[in-house]
């Protein structure tokens, strides 16, 4: 594939790390067009050059012919129930719209790239773990041409959001930082480091799968 014949579809682009992902494709000279679904047409989005919105108010509209066009998948959709409001909206978002847009993509010459969590096991009593790893399961067991998960610790940055419990830890962990300066498992990793590592691994990964886990994610600079 010739520099530039990339193209991404992006699912999860207004938030912190997605915000954080598009920024760098839109700076890398591999990809020539980033297709990003959203609910409502983002003015900051528009001041990207590569960057064309796909308005959806639900995102299981999706179909084959919105994804097929493209190279690369990237999800960085999540939320937290309390942000959903309740663990069966939560599920919705983050297994129901994840799985759908991997059933698109299966059976085409697409690599997918999906933002899940340490401590993601399906049999996990955290609801939230339990999701996760039902989704990195349910992933693994499709047909797809590449797929790279990607399994972050606490993520630092600015939400356009308010998450209390996230903040509360941001707050702690800049005040300890400096003591943490060795890699560590659960170490807190920050967008950019996350989406550096999406666009790494979407420009060499040659394996059909691969986890990325805390510790390779802190060693992006």
């Amino acid at each position: 594939m010739r520099i530039g014949d990339k193209k991404a579809i992006v699912i999860g682009a207004t938030g912190l790390v997605g915000e954080a992902l598009v920024d760098k494709l839109q700076q890398s000279n591999d990809f020539n067009l980033i297709t990003v679904v959203v609910r409502k047409n983002s003015d900051k989005l528009k001041s990207y050059s590569k960057v064309s919105q796909l308005v959806l108010e639900d995102f299981l509209l999706l179909n084959d012919e919105d994804v097929s066009a493209h190279t690369h998948a990237f999800s960085c959709l999540g939320s937290t129930i309390k942000q959903a409001g309740s663990k069966d909206a939560f599920y919705a978002i983050d297994y129901e719209i994840n799985a759908h847009f991997a059933d698109l993509i299966q059976d085409k010459n697409i690599h997918l790239l999906v933002v899940s969590a340490l401590g993601a096991n399906a049999n996990s009593p955290v609801f939230y773990n339990k999701v996760k790893g039902e989704l990195e399961n349910y992933l693994k067991s499709l047909s797809i041409y590449k797929l790279s998960i990607f399994q972050p610790s606490l993520l630092i940055g600015k939400r356009s959001e308010v998450r209390v419990l996230e903040d509360m830890a941001q707050t702690v962990f800049k005040f300890v930082e400096k003591t943490w300066t060795k890699p560590f498992k659960y170490k807190p990793v920050t967008a950019e480091q996350l989406a550096h590592t999406m666009l790494s691994a979407a420009q060499t990964q040659t394996a059909a799968f691969k986890l990325y886990d805390n510790l390779m994610i802190q060693q992006t600079q």
